[in-house]
């Protein structure tokens, strides 16, 4: 039997796609990507400064333990508040397996290639209470897109359907559904004035490869929400971004995900991520019933403005 045979390029993972063949297909001949996902993972988000594009094989059981170690040392002391209790954190996150130092994969030295006034902004999102129109739609229990499979510290999961037309991924975290109309038929944009948290996808096929160009996103949010995209989490949204995503299975337990982001406002090139999902037939989403937004997002704002009258006095 062939096998595929995987290689590092470039910071991310290239197929030989040759034993396509053996890779499960639909009736209709396309890839099957159906079933469970996972994602998470240790490896940063931008490449740490001196470090390669690859590390070593010889040094990646080190790195394993020196991140683990770093990942939860980053944890509260009894009685603190302000992170997930331990028991909901994913506990056996690893680095990529394929040694990529990042998940930024282009531009080619690994960091987000942030326009000065769009940082500014990200900052301020992250720190002004003045009102819930700032903060992130995590935050608020809305929606994690228009990112929603940037990896986090839990709740890595995502289901793939696929029917005639159409392939449908949902998300664990705060259960967001893409639907993404597939071929020629569905390849039009709706109207330019209707816009979304998640934006409107489409989808089309590359080879093996499931290509999904999204648009019409609208500019109330922030690119992404979790801790691990340092970088950009509370970067703004402009409405002309555009995403592109590519998902290939590379063989039956493994499928490769890229997503460029393209928005000349906040950025002065287009930057990619890359990373492997790995297939997990025996894992069960549950509901993600998101509670925060009811009473926290009110809290945090009353107690802001506790602060304010305590600097005034």
């Amino acid at each position: 039997m062939h096998r595929l045979s995987i290689v590092a390029v470039s910071g991310f993972l290239a197929v030989n796609m040759a034993a396509a063949a053996d890779l499960p297909r639909l009736p209709d001949g396309t890839p099957d990507l159906q079933g469970i996902w996972t994602g998470g993972t240790l490896t940063p988000f931008e490449r740490p400064p001196q470090a390669g594009t690859q590390l070593p094989e010889a040094d990646r059981a080190e790195q394993q333990r020196v991140a683990t170690e770093k990942f939860w040392a980053a944890g509260h002391k009894p009685g603190d508040v302000g992170r997930d209790n331990d028991a909901f954190i994913d506990q056996d996150l690893k680095i990529l397996p394929n040694g990529q130092t990042s998940l930024v994969v282009e531009p080619a030295d690994g960091k987000i290639p942030l326009r000065p006034e769009a940082a500014q902004r990200r900052d301020f999102n992250q720190s002004s209470f003045d009102s819930y129109e700032t903060m992130s739609q995590w935050d608020r229990c809305i929606t994690r897109e228009p990112t929603t499979m940037f990896p986090v510290v839990y709740n890595n999961a995502y289901q793939f359907v696929q029917t005639p037309g159409y392939v449908l991924i949902v998300a664990e975290m705060i259960h967001d559904a893409r639907v993404i109309p597939i071929g020629a038929a569905n390849a039009a944009h709706v109207d330019s004035r209707v816009r979304q948290w998640g934006g409107d996808p489409r989808g089309h096929w590359e080879g093996s490869t499931l290509v999904v160009e999204t648009t019409n996103f609208h500019s109330r949010g922030w690119l992404t929400t979790g801790l691990n995209a340092a970088p950009v989490r509370g970067m703004p949204v402009s409405e002309q971004m555009r995403v592109i995503e590519r998902f290939t299975r590379t063989d039956r337990g493994t499928m490769q995900y890229e997503i460029t982001i393209d928005d000349p406002v906040n950025y002065t090139a287009p930057w990619k991520i890359a990373y492997p999902l790995a297939r997990d037939d025996g894992y069960q989403m549950f509901e993600y019933a998101c509670h925060e937004g009811n009473h926290a997002i009110e809290l945090i704002l009353r107690g802001a403005r506790v602060q304010e009258q305590m600097t005034t006095r």
